[in-house]
């Protein structure tokens, strides 16, 4: 019997730490670095994208209730990675060095990521 969709672990094109931009929705056009990745849905966290505001209740006697932020997570279909040196998002592609490293490059500007 097949294992169901949730337990899979999806091959994702950004690792944490990367400089990627976001290409659809309420963010597109946002530069950000990828704070966390959730490979279990294909998802990722990036710093000042998608922010979202949270209501947290006092926890102590005197103590006054605040309102959070912070980044929730998007669709990582959503971001591209992006060069800050030519100022352009790219696909990218995976190639080998002299040394035989699998490294990942981007396919506009040529750049190796890794």
């Amino acid at each position: 019997m097949p294992k169901s969709n949730s337990s899979n672990r999806y091959k994702m094109h950004v690792k944490k730490g990367d400089i990627v931009q976001v290409i659809s929705g309420r963010d597109k056009g946002k530069v950000g670095e990828v704070l966390r990745t959730i490979p279990k849905t294909s998802q990722a966290i990036v710093k000042g994208v998608n922010i979202r505001t949270k209501h947290v209740k006092p926890r102590q006697e005197g103590e006054s209730g605040q309102i959070a932020t912070f980044e929730a997570p998007i669709h990582s279909s959503n971001v591209m990675l992006y060069s800050q040196k030519e100022k352009v998002a790219s696909r990218i592609c995976y190639t080998f060095t002299e040394d035989g490293r699998k490294v990942r490059m981007l396919k506009k500007t040529g750049e190796i990521i890794d």
